[in-house]
């Protein structure tokens, strides 16, 4: 129940619930304008179907029309009527006549002074047959496209702007919001009367007028844009509080999760710091669920803007660094309703307030207890779909890979940040070639063996074994088992080594750090299980020729002497990389 009618309410049960003996006069207001004018010839359109109508000015300085005076038992039985014939607006209600000021229609009345009066009674017949009948709805007639236009001359300048921002935000008008109905306006009014059954007449009558913004109100009032002050973020900004609340904050961010199950969240953002901790901000927002991986990026020395949208939401991220303290805000919008979408981060671009001296400290909230691998202040980042090891081949940054790393990817990515595309397979070796993206400069790439290696010779593999959770490739040692796989097949080398599926796709050394293949997936078979100690590997040769048939051409080793282990693992951590498929 809104505040206007919880008075009418109260007040109408203040007035039956009054002693027998006390007498009031009352009124039935049916309406209340701004302008005078407006409300002048309101009054005048009811007079014509109904009696006892008047006109006053509120002590606000509005203009009501309202009927009477009545008692208050003919008060409550005249509004029923009223209403149920649909002749007065739903939301009429009884006012006390003290709330009036000075009478404006008809001109010279008296009504506040006058005895409440009986409203004329219908005929005997006439009443016999509204009895038979149902109530027809009485309407105050319409106005004239001369009436219409002539009341629109007074309208206020902000009554202008607020039918224009109406009129674009239900598709029929694309101009400037500048108050001037120009031909644009009024072919977007006439658009409008069609779409709502109405003339085209390209003037707004009253009644249309009200209908219009009415709807637009009604749509406002979905939303509840208000001014927030978050004064431990130090920001003051408007955000849709009948959508989001204040949840709780988790540095560098005051979180507002959604009331009503739409799914739209606001995020503000405030923390201390320089160019380094917005660069650094910049990156790790594009690794969080909530900011999908397309949209437009922009990123200069003192702020950014980061735009993602997938099939699900939408998000815009701004964030500003002044003086040391870096601000902002990130809108998260299921998909659909643009419209309202956009009402809402215009209105939260717009009053975006930075307050001075006052930033969320680095340990303030649930973020800085409960820490997760996963979340990044209680934000969940985005992670692919598995991940495996490659290598690169060449100082333009072409990777080597087993083919089951890239399947079925929508997207593939170089240690999680560059993207690469697929440049060719063999599906009978299982090996694949990818090309970054990006011009990359690896720091540096393979050599590989140009002979025969020694069987039983102690051997390395690099991969991520856990598939980047450790953030470096682990090395795992062991020997050459075989120069062959367990059914003969001459390109695939046997070992003893126990490897994990993060681990295939990743480069096999001898003791000298020349590659000698490299690692394959894990071979499954339900009729046997094969111990943990046996891998496999594609030979030096095959790859040599795969890659060679697709126009690289692979380095040569010429190392001969054996290297510490350390050195080894510092080499191959430099040419390893973490491939990663995402859906």
């Amino acid at each position: 129940m809104t505040g206007r009618l919880f008075a009418a309410f109260t007040f109408l049960i203040a007035l039956v619930s009054a002693p027998a003996t006390f007498a009031q006069n009352v009124f039935l207001q049916i309406e209340a304008h701004p302008s005078l004018n407006t409300a002048q010839d309101r009054a005048r359109r009811y007079a014509g179907v109904l009696s006892d109508v008047n006109g006053f000015r509120l002590g606000s300085g509005w203009y009501v029309v309202a009927l009477g005076p009545y008692d208050t038992d003919t008060a409550i039985s005249r509004i029923n009527q009223l209403k149920s014939q649909r002749a007065i607006p739903p939301d009429s209600y009884i006012v006390d006549p003290a709330v009036y000021r000075q009478q404006f229609y008809p001109i010279g009345g008296s009504a506040l002074n006058a005895v409440a009066v009986q409203p004329q009674s219908q005929p005997q017949s006439q009443q016999t047959e509204t009895a038979a009948a149902p109530a027809q709805p009485i309407e105050p007639p319409e106005e004239t496209r001369r009436e219409a236009l002539r009341i629109e001359r007074n309208l206020t300048r902000q009554e202008k702007f607020n039918l224009q921002i109406a009129l674009k935000w239900f598709g029929f008008y694309e101009g400037r919001i500048d108050a001037a109905f120009g031909p644009g306006t009024r072919n977007s009014m006439a658009a409008w009367q069609t779409s709502n059954g109405y003339e085209p007449t390209g003037v707004l009558t009253t009644r249309q007028r009200a209908a219009l913004t009415g709807a637009y109100e009604k749509m406002l009032a979905t939303l509840s844009i208000q001014t927030v002050k978050d004064i431990e973020a130090g920001i003051d900004i408007d955000l849709p509080t009948a959508m989001v609340k204040f949840s709780e904050y988790s540095s560098p961010f005051a979180h507002y999760e959604s009331t009503d199950g739409s799914g739209v969240k606001v995020l503000l953002i405030s923390q201390s710091g320089d160019e380094s901790t917005l660069l650094g901000l910049y990156d790790i927002m594009q690794t969080l669920r909530i900011v999908p991986l397309e949209g437009e990026r922009e990123r200069r020395s003192n702020r950014f803007t980061l735009t993602g949208e997938d099939d699900k939401i939408i998000s815009y991220t701004q964030a500003v660094l002044d003086d040391g303290e870096l601000k902002g805000f990130t809108l998260i919008w299921p998909q659909g309703e643009d419209r309202r979408r956009n009402l809402v981060l215009n209105a939260m671009r717009d009053s975006f307030a930075p307050v001075k001296g006052v930033v969320l400290p680095d340990t303030l909230g649930a973020g800085a207890l409960e820490q997760s691998i996963d979340l990044v202040s209680g934000l969940e980042i985005r992670r692919p779909d598995y991940s495996r090891s490659g290598f690169y081949v060449d100082g333009g940054g072409l990777v080597l890979t087993t083919a089951s790393a890239v399947q079925s990817c929508n997207r593939v990515t170089l240690d999680e940040i560059y993207e690469a595309e697929l440049v060719a397979t063999d599906d009978a070796l299982g090996l694949a070639l990818l090309k970054p993206q990006e011009a990359l400069a690896p720091i540096d790439y393979a050599r590989f063996m140009p002979g025969i290696p020694r069987l039983k010779s102690e051997v390395a593999v690099a991969g991520y074994s856990f598939e980047g959770a450790l953030g470096a490739p682990t090395m795992t040692f062991g020997t050459l088992a075989d120069m062959k796989g367990l059914r003969g097949e001459q390109e695939v080398n046997r070992l003893a080594l126990a490897a994990t599926i993060g681990d295939a796709g990743g480069p096999v050394f001898d003791t000298t750090g020349s590659v000698m293949g490299m690692l394959l997936p894990g071979q499954s078979d339900a009729s046997r299980q094969l111990p943990s100690d046996v891998s496999f590997a594609a030979d030096a040769v095959s790859l040599i020729e795969f890659m060679s048939d697709n126009g690289v051409s692979p380095s040569a080793s010429d190392r001969t002497d054996a290297m510490a282990a350390e050195h080894l693992t510092a080499m191959a951590t430099n040419l390893t990389v973490l491939v990663s498929c995402w859906n």
